[in-house]
């Protein structure tokens, strides 16, 4: 009789766990950004602070600017997964010194790698074109189909960090000039469709992209030599009124999840997990890589990793909650 009230006893507790945690980690709210590594991220972030703390998890729509500076300027949201630092380093910096945000990690143990590419396909068969200038030297040969006689180049989203960057490094190397415009491809999915539908059809591409994702994964790209980072001007180059922009271009790229000090104060069990959350690129791009195959939206790719990648996430989190979110997900 002892043995089943104390088994009933525990069998209580850990039934009324994710109440009692629930409690302790009240709301959270984490922006979901619009480009796959981050959503997918959002979404394993929610599924296991909801199904393992308890968490009352809402996903919010963010872009790094505008995350950064509602975060550092409401507190709102509590959390964003995939910050590259290099696009709002000013702001994170600031507000991190001022008490207002923390870093919580780095998410991608590799680092990140944005810059300027072209096709492998087409270096073949264009060897001469392995730096900027001498693309710069060949508009001809990226035709802008709006603009006859120009050459495109394709930069980022309206919205995004990278498409002010880019549009400073734009004038800075001198492409207009060159005989280039600068075409906005409309969303992060536009701009991965561009890159398809240049390989599959064998035509030229010459434009942004970053590292890890799928579409690197799936269509290998070269990365443009000719351009180096130069720290004593990089700080102008993310601003949209920089009034002298120098070459330059993209440093290596730590990508931090950055929260809110609130929560990090507020929920110091779900923090340390946020804390521990990093994955490396080759799981990253295999996980993207099965997303884009299936078609599945992020939500789901969450779900795929997190029945596919247990040797993964389990060492962020102690077992027990390793152990509710498998019981919830399986």
């Amino acid at each position: 009789m002892r043995k089943l009230t104390i088994a009933a006893a525990v069998l209580t507790a850990w039934l009324a766990a994710p109440t009692q945690s629930h409690a302790a980690c009240g709301k959270v709210t984490i922006a979901e950004m619009n480009w796959e590594s981050a959503a997918v991220a959002a979404h394993v972030y929610k599924t296991i602070l909801d199904k393992g703390y308890g968490c009352d998890v809402e996903l919010v729509p963010g872009d790094t600017v505008p995350t950064t500076t509602s975060m550092t300027e409401k507190g709102e949201p509590d959390l964003a997964p995939e910050i590259w630092i290099n696009s709002a380093r000013e702001v994170v910096e600031r507000a991190v010194k001022e008490g207002r945000l923390k870093i919580a990690g780095q998410i991608l143990k590799d680092g990140g790698e944005e810059g300027w590419w072209i096709p492998d396909y087409f270096l073949k068969k264009h060897p001469e074109l392995t730096t900027l200038q001498a693309v710069l030297k060949r508009p001809d040969l990226f035709p802008d189909k709006e603009e006859p006689g120009k050459g495109r180049f394709y930069s980022c989203p309206s919205g995004w960090a990278c498409q002010i960057i880019n549009g400073n490094l734009f004038e800075a190397y001198g492409l207009k000039k060159a005989g280039f415009v600068s075409f906005d491809p409309g969303s992060g999915e536009g701009l991965s469709a561009a890159i398809a539908k240049a390989y599959e059809r064998k035509e030229p591409f010459f434009g942004y992209y970053w590292a890890p994702t799928s579409v690197l994964g799936k269509y290998p790209m070269v990365r443009l030599e000719g351009m180096t980072h130069d720290p004593a001007s990089w700080a102008c180059m993310a601003k949209p009124d920089c009034a002298d922009p120098k070459p330059n271009m993209y440093p290596a790229s730590k990508v931090l999840t950055v929260v809110t000090s609130k929560f990090a104060d507020s929920a110091p069990e779900a923090m340390s997990f946020v804390s521990k959350f990093s994955w490396e690129n080759k799981v990253v791009n295999a996980v993207l890589a099965w997303k884009d195959n299936q078609q599945a939206d992020a939500q789901e790719t969450a779900e795929y990793f997190i029945k596919n990648f247990e040797g993964v996430w389990t060492k962020w989190v102690p077992a027990a909650v390793a152990a509710k979110v498998t019981a919830a997900t399986s």
